[in-house]
């Protein structure tokens, strides 16, 4: 339920505005260099404050409890904590009975009979994506370097111009969601299985864990439905496999094709709008309007592209140390 991984597993606890959140990553190999420094970069991509974010600033400085030793790993599990000190649990107080519209307040508290952390989201919260940021940089560590991860917000609001549309969000008071477009380049042949453990289902699998996002398409996607097969099909030009075009995104029968992997990924807009709306109230059986107090990003999709990277890097970690495993 709470992990992810066949040989490099992933499993993530906490809470929004619990004592901290973390991850524990099982499977790692010994004596790969790690330090408190190696995160650093991931997670202040990941970091919030710039314009269209929340203000809420954590130090999320890691706490590396358990498997390295000396600046190495051990081959124990790595746990990794982040502590959670700037938080205002009283903003959320009054979503015990009114539930946020497009939120998990109302499924959490049927789910868990009223027992679950609704402060910020509780375990539902964006918060965590902070601990797949952090087990994404072991990932990136057991990858060849000449794999490279790279994604970007290309859409905000409906517009490829994201400064005018985080400024006409904040003229409306109101949130956008947007577009992240991943690339990963380097890929060998043949990482994936078929079916169940394709390269397509891990990462969509993964990436859907990721809060907001709504929809995911590799290479042409969905337009691929409207054009014919001449059109859509990659055509050889080497013995390596290199396709004149890549309308399948890098990967075939669901596994990496040695060409550059594409997909994009849709990211909603906050549910946490400052705009007034209307919900149920569970203790007075009334609708009523509902004002969001709290601090919330306008714009979420702002800080997706390092998770997504993270996440990117965990699957194909995994899907690399399986491919090794099984080389005569």
């Amino acid at each position: 339920m709470n992990s992810f991984g066949q040989l490099f597993r992933i499993s993530i606890f906490g809470e929004s505005h619990g004592s901290n959140v973390g991850i524990c990553v099982d499977g790692c190999p010994a004596g790969i260099p790690l330090q408190v420094s190696d995160f650093e970069k991931d997670i202040v991509r990941r970091k919030s404050g710039a314009k269209g974010t929340t203000p809420r600033i954590e130090d999320d400085q890691p706490l590396i409890a358990t498997g390295v030793f000396n600046q190495h790993t051990t081959g124990a599990p790595i746990t990794i904590l982040f502590e959670n000190n700037n938080t205002k649990s009283k903003d959320y107080s009054n979503l015990i009975h009114h539930p946020r519209p497009g939120h998990s307040d109302f499924v959490a508290s049927r789910k868990y009979h009223g027992f679950n952390d609704y402060r910020g989201g509780g375990y539902f919260s964006g918060r965590l994506t902070l601990p797949l940021v952090a087990a994404g940089v072991i990932a990136k560590k057991i990858l060849p370097p000449d794999i490279n991860i790279q994604a970007k917000l290309i859409e905000a609001g409906g517009h490829a111009d994201i400064d005018f549309a985080i400024n006409e969000a904040i003229r409306e008071g109101d949130s956008i969601g947007g577009i992240v477009e991943c690339r990963v380049s380097g890929l060998p042949v043949g990482l994936g299985e078929p079916f169940f453990s394709s390269a397509h289902a891990l990462l969509s699998h993964i990436v859907f864990s990721i809060p907001a996002i709504k929809g995911i398409e590799f290479g042409d996607g969905f337009t691929a439905a409207m054009m014919h097969g001449s059109e859509h099909n990659d055509c050889y030009i080497d013995e390596l496999g290199t396709t004149e075009t890549n309308h399948a995104g890098g990967l075939s029968g669901g596994m990496t094709n040695g060409n550059p992997l594409i997909f994009r990924v849709a990211v909603k807009p906050t549910s946490s709008t400052s705009k007034e709306q209307k919900t149920f109230n569970f203790k007075s059986k009334k609708i009523e309007s509902l004002k969001i107090e709290g601090r919330h990003d306008l714009c979420i999709a702002l800080r997706v592209p390092p998770v997504i990277e993270a996440v990117t890097a965990i699957v194909f970690a995994d899907l690399l140390m399986i491919h090794n495993s099984k080389k005569m």
